[in-house]
């Protein structure tokens, strides 16, 4: 295995690794793997992880971020779907960061399914998210753990744009509303096809989230919240009078709220911040 950079993976790694156990990426599971140590440096030093932090990691592969992770961060934790890599990532831990394999855990599941993590809480999630999974883990997480205060994620370019987008963008939607119901959501560089093996055809962002401080006011549930996100956008070109008569019961019950809440019963869901989606959730009894 080479040494260029140490202990981290390079694309000869990554390729004798994968041959090894026999494994190429499939793209049912979207998996594209990092081959370029100084992609993985650039993604822990823009997520800020510093010593002090617990880091969770989704989808690790075949442990490129993992590694990079676990030279800065204090512990991590990688939770891989795949039976041949989860079985394969502790072995690679200790072959090259023998001092840290005590800092490392490995949860084999289901990201979607995690509800508890072993070890210290995470303070940190930073991962290349499956393309075709990407919003519905990030968002499990973010309301999983509400000790992660900081996020970054590597995602495919146009769903890093929606997550980063705000009211009236032509890309703002339910993923845009939803994570930053959680944080503060920020566009923080792109990353060429060239550092993955395969090369995706598509080109990636990487998304910065911010836990809130201060969460978002209001007397509505998270989930109640949602439901009116959802149902606004279920048809975008309506007006929300429209769009959350069938929330509301009817389009009268659904005018009902919006000017309760102080929003204009013409206006689109594109139009609104979170806020305002929350408000109009608070006032679903004047729609009664």
């Amino acid at each position: 295995m080479s040494t260029e950079h140490g202990v981290l993976l390079g694309p000869a790694d990554i390729r004798e690794l994968a041959a090894a156990l026999g494994v190429r990426p499939t793209k049912q599971r979207g998996q594209n793997f990092v081959i370029d140590a100084n992609t993985v440096r650039r993604i822990v030093r823009t997520a800020e992880v510093g010593p002090e932090d617990v880091v969770v990691e989704v989808g690790p592969g075949l442990g490129s971020l993992t590694l990079a992770l676990l030279e800065t961060a204090s512990h991590v934790t990688a939770v891989e779907i795949d039976d041949v890599l989860a079985g394969a990532l502790p072995a690679t831990v200790k072959a090259r960061l023998p001092h840290k394999e005590g800092a490392f855990d490995l949860v084999h599941s289901d990201a979607m399914l995690v509800k508890e993590l072993p070890g210290p809480a995470p303070t940190a999630l930073v991962a290349n998210l499956p393309y075709n999974v990407a919003v519905p883990v990030l968002l499990h997480m973010l309301d999983t753990f509400p000790t992660i205060e900081r996020t970054l994620v590597m995602v495919q370019s146009e769903v890093a744009d929606r997550l980063a987008a705000g009211p009236g963008s032509r890309v703002y939607g339910v993923p845009s509303v939803k994570a930053n119901w959680y944080a503060d959501v920020k566009r923080a560089g792109a990353i060429g096809r060239n550092v993955f093996w395969p090369a995706p055809n598509v080109d990636s962002g990487l998304v910065s989230l911010v836990r809130r401080t201060e969460p978002v006011r209001t007397t509505a549930s998270r989930r109640e919240v949602f439901a009116v996100v959802d149902a606004a956008f279920a048809q975008r070109r309506k007006t929300l009078r429209a769009a959350l008569s069938g929330w509301a019961g009817s389009a009268a019950a659904a005018e009902a709220a919006l000017v309760a809440a102080g929003v204009s019963p013409q206006a689109r869901g594109e139009a609104l911040t979170v806020a305002e989606f929350a408000r109009i959730a608070e006032h679903k009894e004047a729609a009664a």
